[in-house]
Formats: structure tokens, sequence, C-alpha cells
């Protein structure tokens, strides 16, 4: 998979990328994620990306010429999809992110400022939201998005079952974990699970699964019931 990044801070991924299951994954080939500044499709001597909004109003919006030159710049891989990282769009989900996976490239379109000029909803095939708040840049979802994606291709994982073993997978929360010792302080690890009876163990965890799920998610819950 191919992963174009339009951001204005290429750097601030570079960390990140490095580190961990990611940073093995990229370092194997099983994802390839590229950058691409709009600040060198200018043609100011400024090299000025961003300009006041029409309307008046506080903060500066990212104009549109630049980041559709960036866009088009990037060789083409089908299929794509372009995704604009904004707080109007659909929140990011565990189905989104395996949705994501079937693609050969995405393009993920970094806001900042005060956002982009609407005209940038053209290159885009969808909007995403990391949730209902608002963050300083468009990096921050992103990364999380190239994050979420790549752990999903096949080799990222040592254990590819553990995939589809945790949180959202099922619509619902993750199970408890435990491991040594069996007691800490004053905690002690359910019984069942040091019991090697694999069937009593799995009823344990869905049923903890459907008790964690209705207590902290009921949106979920509700959502997972009103399912087909």
């Amino acid at each position: 998979m191919r992963i174009d990044t339009v951001t204005l801070f290429p750097e601030f991924f570079a960390s990140p990328l490095q580190s961990g299951l990611l940073g093995k994954a990229l370092a194997k080939e099983i994802a390839q994620v590229n950058f691409v500044n709009p600040r060198d499709f200018t043609e100011d001597k400024h090299r000025r990306v961003d300009d006041e909004p029409y309307g008046g109003g506080a903060g500066m919006v990212l104009k549109a010429e630049p980041i559709f030159k960036a866009v088009e710049s990037l060789p083409r891989l089908d299929p794509r999809q372009v995704i604009l990282l904004t707080p109007q769009g659909e929140p990011l989900r565990q189905s989104i992110l395996r949705e994501l996976t079937e693609f050969s490239q995405l393009v993920l379109i970094c806001g900042h400022y005060e956002g982009v000029d609407e005209r940038v909803c053209h290159l885009a095939d969808r909007e995403i939201s990391l949730g209902d708040f608002v963050l300083t840049c468009g990096e921050i979802p992103a990364l999380a998005l190239i994050n979420g994606v790549v752990r999903l291709l096949p080799g990222t994982v040592g254990k590819e079952e553990s995939l589809t073993q945790e949180s959202f997978e099922d619509g619902l929360l993750d199970y408890p974990h435990y491991t040594r010792p069996p007691r800490f302080r004053d905690w002690e690890a359910p019984p069942v699970l040091l019991s090697g009876n694999h069937q009593a163990i799995a009823a344990w965890r869905r049923q903890q699964q459907e008790e964690r799920t209705r207590r902290r998610r009921p949106d979920l819950w509700e959502r997972r019931q009103d399912a087909p």
C-alpha cells in the first residue's frame, strides 16, 4: 500500500514512523508512506499557502490551489482513496480502517489553521475526523489513521488472529487481560483464566465484553443491538 500525505509539516511524522511495529512494517515495505508539501507548489516569493477568509473572521484559511497541485503531482494507483482530515468528517472507526486496507493508495490531506478552502472538498472522496474535538493540525489524525491502517495489513502484527479479538472488531469492547503474577497486592486474576478450560475462558471473555460495552459504551451496545 502507498500512503501519500499532503502536509505542511512532514517532519511531524519522522519519529512515530520509525518506532515500534509501525516502523518495522515500513522497513519491511508492507506499506510506503510519502509526503508532499503544498508549499512547494506556491508561486509567490513568500511561498504562502494561506490567506484571510472571505467574509472576515478569525484565523487564516489554507488556499485551494497549492493543495490541488500537490495532489495532482502524485502518481495514481488504483484503487485510490483521497481523504481530507477535518473535524467536520465522519468519525474514524475500526470498520473504516478495515475498509481502507482494500485500497492500493491513500492520499491524506492535512488541514491547518482555521481550516481549508471549501473547494478542496472536491478533491476528496471522503472526509474523516478523529472525534468531536478540534486539534491544532490534521497531522495528528493522519498519523492515527496511518497507524490504524498499517497495523491491519498482513505481516505487521505477529499473531494476526489477535486483530480479530480486540475492541470494536465485533461491535464490542475488548475483554480484560491478565498476566503473572496471579495475585498483585489485593487483586487476583480471575480463577477461570487459570483453569485451562478453554470453553469456560471463551465464555467468560465474551460475557466480559458484553458487560463492558453495555456499561462503558451504551452507544456501541445500542448500535450492535439494532444491527440486522
